[in-house]
């Protein structure tokens, strides 16, 4: 069954999931208001999002015209389809409501270009819209899509499947055992039990932590990080908690903690512009970008890639790639395998000439080397899993850094093989071990091990793998199956790190 779910979520990127999931929750809310289920009508409930879609496409048309900006259509209507859900419906003769929704959705989507720095915004959009819309008009978010018992099970399933979808468990978790903590500690009433099944079952709890906090543009970039930013939102989401007369409400909390983030995170949006692209396997491409000023990061991260094109498929124009360059290189790279059947995304990419702009965000990612140089090391590489491991090695053998690293590279046949150069002269000059391990070729090729990388080709490659930290990077099926191997083996799950990052597949 979670096989199932993972192959029906690899289908999709993180952002068409949440569309997917926001539309889902107002047709259902649309449903129950038809039969009587939802206190809302039905009609003004069209009519809300109608405004609100109509005022966020025209705000963001605007501003991105105004910021000469790159600009994503899957964010205007993720926004808005928020918004929608947290402000209560309202019909066209209330001028107060309709105001209301006119200024908290233009706000949230001029806050992206107003309260950005370098093209990266700042605040979550939804959350800054209605916090302003309090604070200017005194009109309040309701949050009546998660206050509401009917809905509960739907915000519940769909929410589990987004945080699945983008790993951020941790995230959710440290926000939920502080939140709920605080909630149990500063309650008037003075017990515990019944104010935190009022704030499960009857406040924005599970919507705020499922959507609005995962956002990835406004969360720190490691899990550590990540966790304190969740602690910290939930300290303030608590109701009662407040500094002297004045209280925090759920978006507010959100975007103290989006100013944590900041504070936190590498700043700002890159231009990236194609400098030519070379053919390193079969069907794998290596794009060279020049950068519109340096990046920060370290080898093994990973960066959001935004493409513009026309007709995009269920899979956006956004997608997650790993640097495959090293911080010590000029330019940026991105290692890319190509199918017969590319994503609209990759078919774009693959147009692109030299001169051509492509922006790329939110530097993130803990799949990284050990700050100890001398703690030993394996690599497990899967197909164009290999890429963050470029990034490593090349940075070594930059800085001629020796470290005790023994690398795994399966491929199905020799041309499979990427970056076979760079990893070749690390064994040569800093003693990287690569074993080549193709698993459909029908001969033996020379330097590479004919099947798959298994246990006992592991236990004969390396004697002390129990004292190793085992690096896995490929697809997710490949992932999991190294990882209960090496678990089989003896292995502690504290030594085993498996490269992630938002819709991988």
């Amino acid at each position: 069954m979670i096989s199932l779910v993972d192959n029906l979520l690899n289908r999709v990127t993180m952002y068409r999931l949440v569309l997917y999931y926001l539309v889902a929750l107002l047709g259902i809310a649309f449903v129950f208001g038809f039969f009587g289920i939802l206190p809302y009508d039905p009609t003004a409930l069209a009519f809300s999002t109608i405004v609100i879609i109509a005022v966020s496409w025209a705000t963001n048309w605007i501003c991105a015209k105004i910021f000469d900006a790159v600009t994503n259509v899957e964010s205007v209507y993720i926004t808005a389809l928020i918004l929608a859900l947290i402000i209560t419906p309202v019909t066209a003769g209330n001028s107060a409501g309709v105001g209301f929704l006119v200024f908290a959705s233009a706000w949230a989507m001029a806050s992206k270009y107003l309260f950005a720095i370098g093209k990266k915004h700042l605040f979550n959009p939804a959350a800054f819209g209605v916090a302003l819309s309090a604070l200017v008009i005194g009109q309040s978010a309701t949050w009546w899509v998660a206050g509401n018992l009917p809905l509960l099970p739907f915000v519940l399933v769909g929410g589990l499947l987004i945080v699945r979808k983008v790993q951020r468990f941790d995230l959710v978790a440290s926000f939920a055992a502080v939140s709920l903590i605080a909630v149990a500690l500063t309650s008037p009433t003075g017990g515990y039990v019944t104010p935190i099944m009022e704030t499960l079952l009857r406040s924005s709890f599970f919507f705020f932590a499922f959507v609005m906090l995962t956002e990835p543009l406004t969360t720190p970039p490691t899990r550590a990080l990540r966790i304190a930013y969740g602690a910290l939102v939930g300290l303030f989401f608590a109701p009662n908690v407040h500094i002297g007369s004045f209280y925090f409400s759920p978006e507010l909390a959100l975007l103290l903690g989006n100013i944590f983030s900041y504070a936190v995170s590498p700043k700002g949006r890159f231009m990236l512009t194609l400098v030519e692209i070379e053919e390193v396997a079969k069907d794998v491409y290596h794009f060279i970008f020049a950068p519109d000023r340096r990046l920060s990061f370290a080898p093994g991260q990973y960066m959001e890639w935004t493409l513009g094109h026309r007709y995009p498929d269920n899979r956006g124009n956004r997608r997650y790639f790993t640097i495959a360059s090293s911080p010590t290189e000029d330019s940026v790279h991105l290692g890319v395998k190509f199918y017969p059947q590319s994503s609209t995304f990759k078919q774009a990419l693959a147009a692109m000439k030299a001169g051509d702009k492509i922006s790329a965000a939110h530097i993130a990612g803990g799949f990284t080397l050990p700050k100890d140089p001398r703690k030993k090391l394996v690599f497990i590489a899967g197909g164009i899993g290999v890429t963050p491991f470029r990034s490593m090695v090349q940075y070594l053998l930059d800085k001629k850094e020796r470290r005790p690293i023994v690398m795994f590279y399966s491929n199905r046949n020799a041309g499979d093989i990427a970056y076979k150069d760079v990893f070749d002269r690390a064994e040569t000059e800093l003693g990287i071990k690569t074993i080549y391990a193709l698993t459909n070729e029908k001969t033996p090729v020379p330097g590479t091990y004919n099947g798959p990388v298994s246990a006992d080709l592991i236990r004969q490659q390396i004697p002390d793998y129990r004292d190793r930290t085992f690096y896995i990077s490929g697809p997710h099926t490949m992932v999991d199956a190294f990882e209960t191997t090496l678990r089989d083996m003896g292995v502690s799950r504290f030594k085993i790190k498996s490269d992630f990052f938002p819709g991988f597949a």
